[in-house]
């Protein structure tokens, strides 16, 4: 199941978000050693205090095993506020069409569903979920900030990842930003890939409702 959790939800969603940002520590400062804001064994930043929307991939315990962090580029966002040497002499357009997606990680057991692509049912279960995300807010694009890593994973499954300007050393990754897509053909691709069945967040039509 993948949640869409907002600002509203905080308290009925309380655990899942510990566990989301435990989940962010164990993967970007214990496995990747990136230069991350930590408190205890959880992983926070600025961001998080912005009204962001989430997305977690939760197993059939309940336990938080993916997560995205979506926000508008009409405001202050990981990309433009952080890391705009990424952009190159690309100006990031501020468009309520355009949202960003940060905090992208899943983990899993290795035993977990592969699919044919050799990527994890699961990650392609939150792709999918953040483009059912775009669809239900009529977005264009998603934007990222990412590592190599990640780009061939996204790569390899199909999603048309259009590079903004060169990667660059960022501490001891090195980074890359993007767009992809957002197009009803895409989901379809990746439901296809992963024997997925729509839809994937809860309640997606709340979003319209909101927008």
């Amino acid at each position: 199941m993948i949640y869409m959790v907002g600002s509203d939800e905080l308290g009925e969603f309380a655990g899942e978000l510990i566990g989301m940002h435990r989940l962010r520590y164990r993967v970007f400062k214990q496995r990747l050693n990136w230069d991350v804001t930590i408190s205890g064994d959880l992983e926070i930043d600025e961001y998080d205090a912005l009204n962001p929307l989430y997305l977690l991939y939760c197993n059939a315990a309940g336990s938080v095993e993916g997560c995205a962090r979506m926000l508008p580029t009409t405001g202050p966002h990981m990309l433009r506020n952080s890391f705009p040497s990424l952009l190159g002499d690309t100006t990031l357009p501020a468009s309520p069409r355009i949202w960003e997606a940060s905090r992208l990680c899943v983990d899993v057991e290795p035993h977990q569903d592969r699919t044919r692509s050799g990527s994890s049912t699961a990650t392609l279960e939150l792709f999918a979920a953040l483009i059912e995300f775009g669809l239900a807010r009529g977005l264009s694009d998603i934007v990222a900030v990412t590592d190599h890593r990640m780009e061939r994973i996204l790569r390899r499954v199909g999603v048309p990842w259009r590079r903004i300007d060169k990667p660059q050393p960022i501490g001891n990754a090195m980074a890359v930003a993007g767009f992809t897509e957002v197009s009803v053909r895409l989901l379809e691709m990746l439901c296809e890939l992963g024997q997925l069945q729509t839809p994937l967040l809860s309640e997606p039509l709340r979003l319209k409702e909101s927008a």
